[in-house]
């Protein structure tokens, strides 16, 4: 089917929130070479509340808690329904399964060596091989894929609605200099210690900055931030269980930088161009690390890969992680101090 041709297109990645932030320059790509063209997205439940309301975008949600009856709602929601192209961007078994339900001619996934649980089944075309790539830069592949390469750079603009700026100024008045520390990933193993999330509230306040500290419901959030309120001499303003996705996006946008491990909210705050601070040894930041700026990154991904599995990072599988207890002890309090003064004295 020559590119010219393509009307209807099937983006199916269903999560997680960084990656799915990753997604949202390829649309912006799609829709700027195949304005004509009808897309949809299959996308889990909690991501859509982020990017949900993309313009010029039909999203089709699966809720992952529910196992069996999520490939009956799909199906029967692209029931009649047929696209010129899918484009499967996710390898774990489920995501494949799921994708056996989109019915499509041109069926794209990754490059044999990013293939695994039966990927290579359920799809007709490969992206190119792409090692030492960025998640992102893996992703728009598959523009490049069906015809549609990418832009001359990312553009995200995830909708904000004037409520959720409305609530993040009222959190944060004013022009005086954030921190937002987001101290949890969704991976344990990747988390850094509230000692040192303390340690580096306290210098930043004493730099003139006011404090944020944002997380998620869950009972881990609750207690890290409560260790890092009682750890550190900073007033901290705690929203902890208390802001939407949409409410945190556009607090990044205020905020002057974010303090994250490799997480959703390290992509999130990349996405509306707030530098992160991003805290690195579980995983590579080459690969997952803030996409547009990784200057005030602390990286010891290649002590890590030294001290737990006795190699060069260079000679590790792309992507390798290397979540073991203490891993993450690696980064020392002086280590993001520092980042902290890089970016203080690196003008905007």
């Amino acid at each position: 089917m020559p590119s010219t041709s393509i009307e209807s297109i099937c983006l199916l990645r269903l999560s997680a929130l960084g990656d799915v932030t990753h997604v949202v320059p390829l649309v912006r790509t799609l829709q700027a070479r195949y304005p004509e063209a009808r897309l949809a997205w299959v996308i889990g439940k909690l991501e859509h509340k982020l990017v949900g309301d993309l313009p010029g975008v039909e999203f089709v949600v699966v809720d992952k808690s529910r196992r069996l009856s999520d490939a009956k709602a799909l199906r029967e929601t692209l029931q009649g329904r047929r696209f010129d192209v899918l484009l499967q961007m996710q390898v774990a078994l489920r995501a494949n399964l799921l994708s056996t339900l989109v019915p499509a001619e041109r069926r794209v996934g990754y490059d044999r060596a990013r293939a695994k649980d039966l990927h290579g089944l359920v799809i007709n075309q490969r992206i190119e091989p792409g090692r030492g790539q960025h998640v992102l830069d893996a992703i728009a592949s598959f523009g490049t894929a069906i015809g549609a390469p990418r832009l001359e750079a990312p553009v995200w603009d995830i909708p904000i609605s004037e409520a959720d700026h409305a609530f993040a100024e009222s959190v944060l008045p004013g022009d005086q200099p954030t921190l937002l520390l987001s101290p949890c990933s969704s991976h344990a193993l990747r988390n850094w210690h509230t000692k040192g999330y303390a340690a580096l509230a306290g210098h930043a306040a004493e730099r003139g900055y006011r404090i944020l500290l944002c997380g998620g419901r869950s009972a881990l959030e609750r207690n890290v931030g409560d260790a890092i309120i009682a750890a550190t001499r900073a007033p901290v303003i705690d929203l902890i269980g208390k802001d939407t996705l949409k409410q945190l996006l556009a607090l990044m946008q205020r905020a002057s930088i974010v303090a994250t491990p490799d997480s959703g909210p390290m992509h999130m705050a990349n996405a509306v161009g707030t530098r992160v601070l991003g805290l690195h040894a579980a995983s590579n930041p080459h690969r997952s690390g803030p996409y547009s700026d990784r200057r005030f990154c602390v990286d010891r991904y290649p002590e890590a890969a030294r001290k737990f599995l006795r190699r060069d990072a260079e000679r590790l599988p792309w992507g390798k992680k290397i979540e073991f207890p203490g891993v993450m002890d690696l980064i020392d309090e002086t280590d993001v101090i520092e980042a902290f003064e890089r970016h203080l004295a690196t003008p905007a």
